[in-house]
């Protein structure tokens, strides 16, 4: 299995990275002989004629709606830049997936791959340093020091300062993949000295393909997630596999229901926020205990939780917990965030009927809820409803307290 085959619907952006994954192969392979490296030094920046796109360069950056699979292309790219199959000495491509560099590099543990990614709400100035340091070594095994951000679009402005000179000068053999949802998310300094690589939403047959062939899912419970979500992957993964997400999802559904009067639109609200603190608080459960009993262990504390610490080290213990708040933050966020997608998703299905659009429904399992808000409004009411929950998810984006946010949308979507 070639390393692009988790690259869900992205023909022309595979072929780009195959191509230059060629390049580069080449390049290494010919400077390992002493001979004349055929491509230019990859410390170069990327030309701004893009008919080279297909040639390596030391930065790029990957862009796409979420779910497009900006990560997986980012992965599957460090992984054919670290292949060493033997293949290659006949012709074949790297990214065969199959050998110790590619294999590696894609389940994360390659010495010479730094896959980093936050599940708080931004990357300091403190984290970047410390890429910035490692990017400035040399392989140690591997046939180039690549790193992996991730979540580029969540670095300060500080951030993003300290990671501009690392790529505006790298090191050689060093390369950059950065990952955000839009260049708009990007400092303009940064992605300019960077190959931009732009995803598309994945055809809805090709996740539901992938959900089937990778993750051993039922056809049709694999077609119902991949519709559900739009092309969502990971979306439709978990929708595909976790009982609590469908659940959850199916409460949110039946919001558009119960928005009759004002009580029941506070209450709504009330109800989305506790699902979402729900959610956070699995995740902590799932994780944040781990963490502590680690930590613990490594600071030299008594096994159990009524060990006591060694003095000195209650810093690092406030530093976790820290840490551990702002991810049960985020997490929340996301969650919500998670429940105004389907929400809106919902009121694109109502203003699909009411124009009798020939789209299919993303929502098919509630048709009949879908059917009796589109014959009780009108179309104009439907997109003033699509409207608020837009202007709700822009409010937490500027932090604005959620169930104040919340409660302003379903009183909206009330009011129509």
């Amino acid at each position: 299995m070639a390393v692009w085959d988790d690259v869900v619907g992205q023909d022309r952006v595979t072929a780009q990275l195959a191509a230059a994954a060629r390049d580069a192969d080449t390049l290494v392979t010919a400077e390992q002989a002493g001979q004349e490296p055929p491509l230019g030094e990859p410390s170069e920046p990327p030309s701004a004629d893009r008919s080279g796109a297909s040639q390596m360069t030391h930065a790029w950056l990957f862009t796409g709606p979420p779910g497009s699979g900006r990560s997986t292309a980012a992965r599957a790219f460090a992984a054919a830049l670290q292949c060493v199959s033997p293949d290659r000495a006949l012709g074949g491509a790297p990214g065969c997936g199959f050998c110790d560099g590619c294999h590696t590099a894609l389940i994360g543990t390659h010495a010479d791959v730094e896959i980093v990614r936050t599940d708080l709400l931004s990357i300091g100035v403190k984290e970047t340093r410390d890429l910035v340091r490692r990017s400035s070594l040399s392989p140690s095994g591997g046939r180039w020091q690549v790193i992996v951000l991730e979540d580029a679009d969540r670095l300060t402005e500080g951030a993003g300062n300290v990671l501009l000179k690392a790529v505006e000068e790298p090191a050689p053999r060093t390369v950059w993949l950065l990952c955000a949802p839009s260049v708009e998310d990007v400092l303009p300094t940064i992605r300019s000295r960077c190959r931009l690589l732009s995803l598309r939403t994945p055809p809805v047959d090709a996740v539901a393909d992938i959900l089937v062939r990778r993750d051993g899912i039922e056809p049709a419970a694999a077609d119902r997630a991949a519709r559900a979500t739009q092309g969502h992957i990971g979306r439709a993964r978990r929708l595909a596999t976790d009982e609590r997400a469908r659940a959850r999802r199916t409460a949110v559904l039946k919001l558009p229901l119960r928005v009759d009067d004002i009580g029941g639109c506070l209450k709504a609200a009330q109800e989305l926020i506790d699902a979402a603190g729900e959610d956070a608080k699995q995740v902590a459960e799932e994780v944040d205990t781990k963490e502590t009993e680690e930590l613990r262990a490594a600071l030299g504390a008594a096994a159990g939780t009524g060990g006591r610490l060694p003095r000195g080290t209650a810093g690092a213990m406030k530093e976790l917990q820290d840490k551990q708040k702002r991810r049960s933050t985020r997490t929340q966020r996301d969650s919500l965030d998670l429940a105004l997608v389907d929400l809106t998703g919902f009121y694109r299905d109502v203003l699909a009927l009411q124009m009798g659009a020939s789209v299919p429904l993303a929502n098919d399992e509630v048709r009949d809820s879908v059917q009796r808000i589109a014959t009780a409004s009108t179309p104009e009411r439907t997109l003033r409803r699509i409207e608020a929950v837009i202007a709700c998810r822009e409010a937490l984006d500027r932090n604005v307290a959620p169930l104040l946010a919340v409660e302003a949308m379903t009183v909206a979507l009330r009011a129509g």
